[in-house]
């Protein structure tokens, strides 16, 4: 293992160094028994990295080790990007959160929901109200995704050719027009799933501003914030980079899943805005801070304040949070205590989450256990990076919390 871009002395930014190296040590162990090929973990205050590591290789077969420009596949920590894209209209008045997604994309127009039956013979009814934005943002839509593996409308999704990946030649529009056809899980607004969402919320930026997802991102957030790394694809000049990807196997290895990681070398034809994105530590560190500071970075302004404000503060009706609200996870853990804004988690009660935290922290993670979060409260954001399918099969997550804020002594 080896310290990367540390950019201040733990000490002058309220850490204890040889607490952090506790980070290091408990997660070195996941790659010396085999449970993880390699990591990148980056913990900051106040927008300074106080604390960089790797551990293992992202190329196990090649024996290429990670490295500090090592690019991951983030997959669902796209999610926050697309939010923010789509806030950065909402912030010119392009839209209101109430607005119905059918407004923009007339497919989700007369949505019917899933009650009974199979995924064969659904019995359906009709929505009693319209799919609205803020329903995308929050994943209270009642749209789902195929690898849940829980509910008949997911095994819908899996015929449709939508588990891990869309179907090959259809574009974003097209996979809209595709979920569109079929059943909710529910009522809009009444649960809380893990789903498309922000998919179709990538569609919608597209709608609006009138250019690709891609041509967006990075015109109005990855050129603005220097992220040079980050696309939803890898170049060929690149490839090397790339972490090798792998998933779970019996006992506590790994098979590498070249089916699903070479996926990344190639454009495709759909921008996932929900899962698309490679990344690379620097960018990312770069896309957090800027979210730690109300929106603003080296003096580029995405988002105002209040809007940064909004987008995390927890938006289930009632306060409710995930774990009473939500539908089961895809996930490692349970989620007492923990509500969701607009694109992100956020803690509202630490106590009742039983994981060492803040009110009022936010972020979130992607499919191949990487994680990221920001705690206005502490001045901190925090960046786990691997490749291992899937995010639930260690509770990498709350350990991470843990021993990076025992290690805070101010």
């Amino acid at each position: 293992m080896s310290e990367i871009d540390v950019e201040v002395d733990p000490a002058e930014v309220g850490f204890d160094a040889t607490r952090l190296a506790r980070i290091d040590e408990h997660f070195g162990h996941y790659v010396d028994d085999g449970r993880l090929p390699g990591w990148l973990v980056m913990v900051s205050r106040g927008g300074r990295i106080a604390h960089c590591s790797i551990a293992g290789q992202r190329d196990r077969e090649a024996g290429l080790p990670v490295e500090h420009d090592t690019l991951f596949r983030i997959y669902s920590m796209t999610k926050p990007l697309t939010s923010v894209a789509a806030m950065v209209l909402y912030e010119q008045s392009r839209f209101q959160l109430t607005d119905p997604v059918s407004k923009f994309i007339p497919s989700f127009a007369d949505m019917r929901v899933f009650v009974k039956g199979t995924a064969a013979k659904p019995v359906t009814v009709p929505a009693t109200e319209p799919i609205r934005i803020w329903h995308l943002l929050t994943h209270t839509a009642g749209l789902t995704y195929g690898f849940h593996h829980v509910d008949p409308v997911d095994e819908m999704y899996r015929a449709a050719g939508f588990e891990w990946t869309t179907p090959e030649g259809l574009d974003l529009a097209g996979c809209c027009e595709a979920w569109a056809s079929l059943p909710l899980l529910f009522q809009p607004g009444a649960e809380w799933a893990y789903s498309h969402a922000t998919d179709v919320l990538g569609h919608l930026v597209e709608v609006i501003s009138g250019q690709t997802l891609e041509q967006f991102l990075t015109e109005r957030i990855l050129d603005p914030l220097g992220m040079t790394d980050t696309g939803f694809s890898v170049a060929p000049a690149d490839a090397d980079r790339l972490a090798a990807l792998y998933a779970a196997a019996p006992g506590r290895g790994v098979a590498r899943y070249d089916t699903l990681g070479t996926v990344a070398l190639s454009p495709p034809s759909a921008f996932s805005g929900g899962g698309g994105l490679v990344s690379s530590a620097r960018d990312y560190h770069r896309f957090a801070t800027m979210l730690l500071r109300g929106g603003e970075l080296d003096g580029t302004r995405l988002l105002g304040t209040r809007t940064v404000r909004y987008m995390t503060r927890n938006q289930l009706p009632g306060g409710a949070d995930l774990e009473t609200f939500g539908r089961p996870l895809f996930a490692e853990m349970p989620f007492p205590g923990v509500g969701f804004g607009l694109g992100f988690s956020v803690i509202d009660d630490p106590v009742r989450y039983r994981v060492l935290s803040s009110a009022g922290e936010f972020g979130w993670g992607g499919a191949a256990s990487t994680a990221f979060w920001v705690d206005p409260a502490e001045d901190l954001t925090v960046l786990f990076l691997t490749q291992l399918l899937p995010s639930s099969t260690y509770p990498i997550r709350t350990q991470l919390r843990q021993l990076v804020y025992q290690a805070l002594v101010d």
